[in-house]
């Protein structure tokens, strides 16, 4: 036997493959592939199971802390748990509730004004005072934690028209100061609320079918919603029913504010008196005048830290104006007197009761018909308290008939704190002093007043304060800027700034017929300025340059006009005595 067939016989012989392990082995690697995939699968569409740390949702750190839920929106700032009585800190008041709150924390008292009263409170007293007559509280009111310091919620709420709910686990307190139309659905079926929307964003709670929620936002698969004890989160939006819009409401009454406005168009002088022998003047003042309906003579200043103020009244001038129809505004002011404090006086309760009560009293005694308040250059951080003197001033002004205005600068980011809007709450009268546009301590020259600044002062003020409580005030004086050039002006490098002005400058005020014969006797001539809606001068003496934006009949016509046209209460002339006579004629033309 050959070798071939040897070898052809050993390989029949050899036994077969066994390929079932090998079958096993595969399957067991696709089972297990497919496992791990379906758990995968599971993992990524099955929704999460993790619940979310409340106290960390809802912001707590300590154990009497509560979270503060306003109209459905979770605050960060949050409230304190004392003895069953929920407190908010008082700049949190302020922000979300009531501005109208005002702490003195140089005193420790809390001060509440009302359209007829004024409520004070001790701290860690449970009563208070309407005026002079007591109540009485079962919690303290007001509580002092180091510089905190915390209003009860309940309190606030006599206040305030907001409703509140309290609910533990954890402690929040539910809320609602906006009233009116919001959207609510009822769960159709069991489901849960998550942080997010999506099923893997944590719980924040479960939800039972029937139960009724407030939709905060309706998105494409998920909606943000608000439960009645305080759960807001997101949950799907297929397990919702329809969206149905109630409206809520409180029966609140809210304060009603009068104001002692005068039924023809105000037309105001102000009558700048230094010394009683300027009073014996009245006669003459009022002879030169035509249309004048209400003279504010510069009587009044704060000149002490303990609310005193300094008198220029004279009895006998009220009665000659009173004689010849024309009402008495007595002007109180901050300016006269530099070592009187006004951010100590407004910002001591004490101090500002005092410098109230010395206003009215002279009111009384002179008889006067109202109050103008001139406070001028404060400083941010006294602006509640100056607003708070207002609000004080101004219900003692109502209760003895006396007509209160108040004078502003034009509206700016840095006089926003004068707060003109609640300003013309309690005061009557808002005067816009559109004038000093440029002045000594400006970076340029320019006008005192021109239209574009009347313009924009006036209807910035009209977003703040009514048409009907806005007054225009209107300077009767122009500014003479005496330039001298700069020594190298235009030769060195600081010259090609863009900025750069090549010479240094002075001004001084002058009245309108003073203003004419100065610039006519140097020969220069007045041109019109459409820009800034008055005429302009420019001469040469003695080798310096005179410029004036000119304040005459023709300027005060176009600022009359903006007057007219806004509708407002009337205007103010700052001061009598710097106009001429044609001025009065342009304004009967306006104010009559």
């Amino acid at each position: 036997m050959s070798e071939t067939e040897k070898r052809r016989i050993k390989r029949k012989k050899r036994p077969g493959i066994n390929k079932a392990p090998v079958i096993a082995a595969i399957v067991f690697i696709i089972v297990v592939i497919a496992a791990a995939m379906l758990s995968v699968m599971i993992k990524k569409y099955s929704p999460s199971k993790e619940r979310v740390d409340l106290r960390e949702y809802y912001h707590l750190q300590q154990e009497n802390d509560v979270a503060l839920l306003l109209d459905q929106q979770i605050l960060e700032e949050t409230a304190i748990l004392w003895e069953g009585q929920v407190y908010l800190e008082y700049e949190v008041v302020q922000k979300y509730l009531n501005q109208r709150f005002y702490w003195d924390s140089n005193e420790n008292i809390l001060r509440y004004t009302t359209d007829a009263d004024v409520i004070s409170v001790y701290a860690g007293e449970d009563s208070y005072f309407v005026g002079k007559k007591e109540h009485k509280e079962s919690y303290p009111l007001v509580r002092v934690d180091g510089e905190k310091v915390y209003l009860a919620l309940k309190f606030v709420q006599k206040y305030t028209n907001l409703d509140f709910a309290m609910h533990q686990e954890p402690n929040r307190v539910l809320i609602t100061a906006s009233w009116g139309e919001i959207s609510k659905s009822v769960v159709k079926k069991n489901t849960q609320i998550r942080v997010k929307g999506g099923i893997k964003s944590p719980i924040v709670s479960d939800v039972k079918k029937g139960v009724s929620v407030i939709v905060i936002d309706s998105g494409e698969k998920w909606s943000k919603v608000c439960t009645e004890d305080g759960m807001i989160g997101y949950l799907p939006k297929k397990r919702l029913g329809e969206v149905k819009q109630e409206v809520i409401s409180r029966d609140f009454e809210e304060p009603q504010f009068n104001h002692l406005l005068k039924e023809e168009p105000v037309s105001l002088g102000w009558h700048q008196v230094t010394n009683q022998e300027a009073n014996g003047r009245i006669a003459s003042v009022l002879q030169s005048v035509k249309g004048l309906n209400v003279i504010s003579p510069t009587w009044f200043y704060l000149n002490d830290n303990e609310g005193n103020i300094y008198s220029l009244a004279s009895r006998d001038y009220v009665e000659y104006c009173h004689q010849q129809n024309v009402e008495v505004w007595g002007l109180v002011s901050n300016l006269e007197n530099p070592d009187a404090d006004s951010n100590y006086v407004l910002t001591h309760t004490s101090t500002r009761d005092y410098l109230t009560n010395q206003i009215i009293a002279a009111a009384i005694e002179y008889d006067l018909d109202g109050i103008n308040l001139d406070f001028e250059a404060l400083s941010g951080d006294v602006g509640d308290a100056y607003i708070q003197f207002i609000r004080e001033l101004s219900i003692k002004c109502e209760n003895n008939d006396l007509v209160l205005s108040v004078d502003n600068y034009v509206p700016s980011s840095y006089t926003a704190f004068y707060n003109r809007k609640e300003q013309a709450v309690f005061a009557d009268y808002v005067i816009i002093m559109a004038y000093d546009e440029h002045y000594s301590g400006s970076e340029d020259i320019g006008s005192v007043s021109s239209i574009g600044f009347v313009e924009k002062g006036v209807s910035d003020t009209l977003q703040e304060v009514p048409a009907e409580q806005t007054i225009l005030g209107i300077p009767f004086y122009s500014r003479v800027w005496e330039l001298t050039l700069k020594d190298g002006a235009g030769e060195d490098v600081e010259s090609a700034s863009e900025d750069y002005i090549p010479y240094t400058f002075t001004c001084t005020e002058e009245g309108m017929q003073t203003i004419e014969d100065r610039y006519t006797a140097h020969g220069a001539q007045a041109i019109w300025s459409e820009e800034d809606g008055q005429y302009v001068a420019e001469y040469e003496s003695e080798g310096k340059t005179y410029k004036i934006w000119i304040e005459n009949e023709a300027s005060l016509e176009e600022k009359l006009k903006v007057m007219k046209e806004h509708q407002l209460a009337g205007a103010a002339y700052w001061k009598l005595g710097l106009e001429r006579q044609p001025a009065w004629e342009t304004i009967i033309k306006y104010v009559n």
